[in-house]
Order: structure tokens, then sequence, then C-alpha cells
């Protein structure tokens, strides 16, 4: 297959090229600053906003999936980014006919006694949060075939271990109710829903 990734310079999404890459197929790379994105087989860099509907579109006539993997954390109003980005997506990738695998944030979900997540993340994380809990919207309302895969609590770097639990709307926590999942392990179960499509218009989740 030929991926389309956007924001692929990013913490998930490079993991997510790598892990594409290493399952032998190819990438468009595409980041607002594509000098940053290494030179390797396979792999075509191209600048793109995610926002430009159009540009999108444009982008992914050529591919047979678009992962929109662009973080909300570029111009300090991550509530109107998250739904600008995601909507540049979804609105892109409907022009264009193609699937769409959104990379989600954790607020979109809630806890098992039915708390949105987004009301009870620290301050510092709240805005971000409750943005992608809006843009996941933008997926919802779409004509499109599309997938919103939030992550759990807490990503970041670490192992690829393949020992993770899968869910829908419902944020996974381990036995002392911490929710986190590598950004490795997410790649991977991010790669495994595009080769073989399991939520197709749904939201889903992932922890250990």
């Amino acid at each position: 297959m030929k991926i389309l990734i956007i924001g692929a310079t990013g913490m998930i999404g490079s993991r997510v090229l790598d892990e594409v890459l290493e399952r032998g197929h190819s990438v468009v790379a595409a980041s607002r600053n594509p000098d940053k994105i290494e030179a390797r087989e396979g792999v075509t860099p191209i600048k793109l906003d995610i926002t430009d509907s159009d540009a999108v579109a444009a982008a992914s006539a050529d591919v047979d999936v678009v992962v929109a993997a662009a973080s909300p954390r570029s111009t300090g109003d991550p509530v109107s980014e998250a739904q600008a980005n995601v909507g540049g997506a979804v609105t892109g990738a409907e022009k264009a006919g193609k699937r769409l695998v959104i990379v989600g944030g954790s607020g979109t979900l809630n806890l098992e006694d039915g708390t949105p997540v987004a009301a009870v993340v620290p301050d510092a994380y709240k805005a971000e949060v409750i943005g992608m809990r809006l843009a996941s919207c933008a997926a919802m309302n779409s004509a499109g075939e599309w997938t919103y895969f939030a992550p759990a609590g807490l990503i970041q770097p670490g192992e690829k271990t393949g020992r993770y639990r899968l869910g829908t709307t419902i944020q996974i926590a381990d036995a002392e109710g911490k929710s986190f999942i590598s950004a490795e392990d997410y790649a991977a179960a991010l790669v495994d829903e595009i080769e073989e499509p399991k939520h197709t218009g749904k939201i889903f989740t992932i922890g250990y």
C-alpha cells in the first residue's frame, strides 16, 4: 500500500512512518517542514498544511490510505487548531475518496463511570483535550470512510511490546488506574488497522 502520513515528523507520525516502512509499504510523508524528513527508500517527503482541505485532497490522490497525525500545538490555540487539523484532513480525504485514520486524543474517551476524560485532566492539558474531543465530531459527521484512534491517557516514546488491549470509547487503564501506551505500540496497532480495518466509522482506543 501507499500511505499518506500528515504530521510525519511528530512523535506519533514518525513512528507510524517507521512501522509502515517495516511492513513493506511506501509513504508520502507530509509536514509543514519536509526538510526534517529523513531521506529513505520508499519515502516521498512533501510540504503540506493539514488545514488546507484542497491540498490534502491533492496529496491523497495517488495513495490508498491517509493518516492524520498532526499535533495541535503549533499555534498556541489547541482547541481551534485541533478542530482545523481534523476538519482539514476529514474534508480533504472525503474529497479524494480515501480512507482516513485519525490520530485522536484520549479526551474523546470516557471513564468507566461515564465521566468524560476531558473533564478530569489537569488544566495544563485541558485545552488540547477539549480540542480533540470537539474535533472528533468532524469525523463522526463525515460521509467519508474514517477511523478515529484515541490513545491512552499517556502516550510517550518507549518499546514495541505487542502486549496491549484495544477498546472502544472507554479509556483503558491498568489495575492501578493508570492509562498509558508507548508510541511504538500505538503505531503498530494503527498500522494493523490500516492493513485489516476493523473500526471503520468508529472511535477506538488502546492501553496496557
